[in-house]
C-alpha cells in the first residue's frame, strides 16, 4: 500500500492531468506522517569543525581552476592511458572526464597554468586546403590520431559522463525504489542537479570567452551567474555570463608622489546603458568572427538588460553574456546561501519547478507563464514563514552582515551577510513531504489577487 501510495504522489507531481489547472486548484496529500529528525538522503548541513566556503570563495576557486583547464575533441575510441600519458609529458593532471556534444571531449585540468602554455607550444594550425582558418589560439583543441590504423588496437570508447537529465523511465524506478516520499523529492533533485561535472564545463566556457574579451580589455573576467553558480540550476539549464569590467575602474592602490597625477584617456558615451551596448557589439563580433564553436550569435542590444546570445557548441549550451548586471550577481549569492543552509530548501525548490513544469504551468517559450525564480521565491517566502522558520528573512540576513559584505548597486542596498558560519541553524525538523504537501496548501489558499509575498520581512502584503 505504501509503495502505491509513493508511485501514486510520484503522478501527481510529475504527469499532468486533463486541462491546465490553476495554481490555486491544486492539492497534493502525502501518505507519510510527520516524523522527527533531520531529513536523510543529503549529508548533515551543519558538521562540527567543517567551515563552509562563501559564494566569492568558491566562484574565485572554480575561476582559477578554469584558467587551469583546456577543452579537447576527441576521437570517439581511443586509449585513454596513452592520451593521459601523452598530456602528462606537459605537466600533473588534476582531473579530467569526457562528454558528448557534438562529439567527444575531454575536460583535463592541469595542476599548473604553465602546463598549458607547455602544451600549445606543440600544437599545430589546422591545415585546410579550401578554407584559411582564423588564427586564434584559445584552450580549445582537437586530438588527432596520427596513425589510425596502426592504433586500432588500443582503441576503445571512452566513458562519458551526463550533461542532461535522466530519462523519465529511469527516473520513475529510482523513485519507486526510495522508501519514502522525502527520499523521492531528495532523489528527484539529485537526479536534475548540475553535477561537479557540468559545473567545471560551464566556468570553462566563460574562461574561454574572456580569452576573447582579454583581446580589448586585459583585466576583465567572464563569470557565470544565475542557476548555473545559486545551487538551483537544472542540468541542460542556460549558461548566463556576466562580463566584469570592475577592475579596469580601479584605483591604483600605490601611493601616488610627486605634484602630479596621470589619467588614462578614454572614450566618453553619455550613459552606461550605451556603453553596455557598444562593448557587447564589439565583442559578439569577436565570438561571432573568432570564437572556436560559438554558433548563432545575437546582438540583443535594446533589451532592458543589453546581451550577446549565442551557442557553444563544444560544451553543449545556450550562452547569454551581459555587462553591468551586478544586481544579477548579488541576487545569484542571496540564493545560494539560501541554498547552502539546509537540504530541504533546494529539494523543495526542485520538486515545485518540476510538479509546475510537467503540469504546463511554466514553460520555455516566453508569455504570460509564471517563472522559475518566481516560484523559487513562492518556496523561500513558504520557509521563511514555518515556525520555528527554516531561512531567515533577507532583513535578518542584512543585520547579520560585516562591513566587507555592504554593498550598494546602482543605488539598491544589496547587503546581507556572505558567511554561511554565522548564520545560526534552524531548529525546524519538518519532513520534506510535510513541506512539500503544507507548500500547496498555503498557495493553494493564497489570496493572489489581493496580496504579494515578501522574503526581506516575511509579509505579505
Amino acid at each position: 500500500m505504501a509503495a502505491r501510495m509513493r508511485l501514486l504522489l510520484w503522478c501527481r507531481l510529475c504527469f499532468p492531468a486533463p486541462g491546465r489547472p490553476r495554481l490555486s486548484q491544486v492539492r497534493l496529500s502525502s501518505s507519510e506522517a510527520a516524523a522527527q529528525g533531520a531529513p536523510g538522503l543529503e549529508e548533515a548541513d551543519s558538521k562540527v569543525g567543517t567551515r563552509k566556503k562563501t559564494f566569492s570563495e568558491v566562484q574565485a576557486e572554480r575561476l582559477e581552476q578554469a584558467q587551469r583547464t583546456v577543452l579537447i575533441s576527441c576521437p570517439a575510441k581511443m586509449s585513454e592511458k596513452k592520451f593521459l600519458k601523452y598530456l602528462s609529458h606537459h605537466g600533473k593532471i588534476n582531473s579530467h572526464y569526457f562528454y558528448e556534444s557534438y562529439g567527444t571531449y575531454a575536460v583535463v585540468e592541469f595542476s599548473e597554468k604553465d602546463s598549458i602554455t607547455s602544451l600549445q607550444d606543440v600544437i599545430r594550425t589546422p591545415g585546410i586546403e579550401e578554407e584559411c582558418a582564423v588564427p586564434f589560439k584559445s584552450r580549445l583543441f582537437t586530438l588527432m590520431l596520427k596513425n589510425p590504423s596502426t592504433q586500432a588496437a588500443d582503441q576503445a570508447p571512452v566513458h562519458c559522463h551526463k550533461q542532461s537529465t535522466i530519462l523519465v523511465n529511469d527516473l520513475v524506478q529510482k523513485l519507486c525504489s526510495a522508501d519514502s516520499v522525502s527520499n523521492q523529492l531528495y532523489t528527484l533533485m539529485e537526479e536534475y542537479q548540475l553535477t561537479e561535472e557540468n559545473i567545471k564545463l560551464r566556468f570553462l566556457a566563460c574562461s574561454l570567452i574572456q580569452e576573447i574579451a582579454c583581446a580589448y580589455f586585459p583585466e576583465c573576467t567572464v563569470k557565470p551567474f544565475g542557476s548555473s553558480v545559486n545551487t538551483f540550476g537544472k542540468l541542460g539549464c542556460d549558461l548566463d555570463m556576466f562580463l566584469d569590467l570592475d577592475e579596469i575602474g580601479r584605483s591604483p592602490t600605490r601611493a601616488k608622489t610627486g605634484p602630479f597625477y596621470m589619467e588614462y584617456q578614454m572614450k566618453r558615451v553619455p550613459s552606461q546603458r550605451i556603453a553596455s551596448q557598444r562593448i557587447l557589439s564589439v565583442i559578439g563580433d569577436c565570438i561571432d568572427n573568432f570564437g572556436p564553436g560559438c554558433v548563432s550569435v545575437q546582438k540583443i542590444l535594446n533589451a532592458r538588460c543589453p546581451l550577446v546570445r549565442f551557442s557553444h557548441q563544444p560544451a553543449g549550451f545556450q550562452c547569454d553574456l551581459t555587462t553591468n548586471n551586478r544586481v544579477a550577481m548579488r541576487s545569484s549569492e542571496l540564493l545560494y546561501i539560501y541554498g547552502s543552509l539546509d537540504s530541504r530548501v533546494r529539494a523543495l525548490v526542485f520538486s515545485v519547478r518540476c510538479w509546475a513544469r510537467v503540469h504546463g504551468i511554466t514553460s520555455t517559450i516566453p508569455g504570460p507563464w509564471i517563472t522559475n525564480f518566481s516560484l523559487t521565491m513562492m518556496a523561500l517566502f513558504f520557509l521563511q514563514k514555518r515556525t520555528p522558520p527554516i531561512i531567515p528573512t533577507l532583513d535578518q540576513l542584512k543585520d547579520q552582515a560585516d562591513a566587507e559584505d555592504k554593498h550598494i548597486v546602482e543605488g539598491h542596498d544589496c547587503t546581507f551577510a556572505s558567511n554561511l558560519n554565522k548564520i545560526k541553524p534552524t531548529e525546524n525538523t519538518e519532513t520534506l513531504d510535510v513541506l512539500l504537501n503544507d507548500f500547496f496548501e498555503y498557495f493553494g489558499n493564497f489570496a493572489f489577487s489581493k496580496n504579494s509575498i515578501n522574503i526581506r520581512k516575511v509579509n505579505a502584503f
